[in-house]
Parts: structure tokens; sequence; C-alpha cells
């Protein structure tokens, strides 16, 4: 049995529109390649073959899992999350009790996660320790290189 994901609309989304695009267009592309393959004669040493048959494999394997996260997946209600302390869809800004620096990040399902744009996963050790928090707490982080102190400054809606 997998695990529940929350996601937020836009991830929920994107995921759906991924697992059409290998569903309508990359499905329909391997058979055409298995058959491209299977026309040029001799299987037993046909490389080209063996390839488009384990290319077919692995997106068959891709969709199933696609599939099965979509169908453990539930959306967010935002309209409901709690402002006053760190949950999912939380953005939550942080001052390093260490360096003063402040950081905006907002938690969302580990899918979905990019530090790129400040998206980081609730299952990661700083997503974990902000979870729960509040505005004015300290969130003692253990990481690989020892623990951080960060202060709640701030908590919105995503």
């Amino acid at each position: 049995m997998s695990a529940i994901s929350y996601y937020t609309a836009e991830g929920l989304k994107k995921l759906k529109e991924e697992l059409d695009y290998l569903k309508a267009v990359m499905r329909p592309k391997a058979s055409q390649d298995i058959a491209d393959a299977r026309d040029k004669g001799d299987l037993s040493e046909n490389a080209e073959y063996d390839a488009a048959k384990e290319a077919q494999g692995m997106l068959e394997m891709r969709i199933a899992k696609l599939e099965e996260t979509y169908a453990n997946a539930r959306l967010i209600d935002e309209s409901n999350l709690d402002l006053s302390k760190v949950l999912v869809l939380s953005k939550v800004k942080i001052k390093n009790q260490a360096n003063g620096m402040e950081m905006n990040y907002t938690l969302v399902a580990e899918s979905e996660a990019d530090l790129k744009s400040g998206k980081i996963s609730v299952t990661s050790p700083i997503g974990k320790g902000l979870l729960g928090k509040s505005v004015g707490e300290i969130a003692e982080i253990t990481v690989p290189n020892g623990t951080l102190k960060f202060e709640i400054l701030e908590i919105s809606r995503a």
C-alpha cells in the first residue's frame, strides 16, 4: 500500500499532465519503436528491438508508479490551514541564529519540492524541524554537519 501524498492544485495538475503525456504520447511511440525494430528482421540478434522492449518496460513502470501516486494523492484545502503554526503549504520566514541570515521557504509535499523556487519538502530535515512550530519559537534542526537553530519570524499561507 502506498502512502497518501498531499498536493497543491498546481502540483496535482502537473502530476496528471505528466501521466496523460506518458499514456497518450510516449506509450504509442514505444509501441511504434518496437514495431519498427521488429520489421528489421531476425529478433534474436536485433539490439534495437531489445532496447525498444526495455524502454517500453521502463515506461510502463513509470506509468504504473504515477498512476499509484495519483490514486493516493489528496488535494490540500488551503482555506482551512492554521496560520498559528507551520504546516504543509505554510510559507515561513526563518532566521538562522548562527549567522543572522533570513530565508523564506514554502513547505510542500516531497514530490513538489524545488529548492531553487524556495519549496522544501516536509520530509526534509529542515521541513520536519519546522513543522508544528509557532512564530517566535526556535527550531533546533539536526543536519548532517551539526545542529542549526532557526527562529520562526513569520508564517503565512503559500
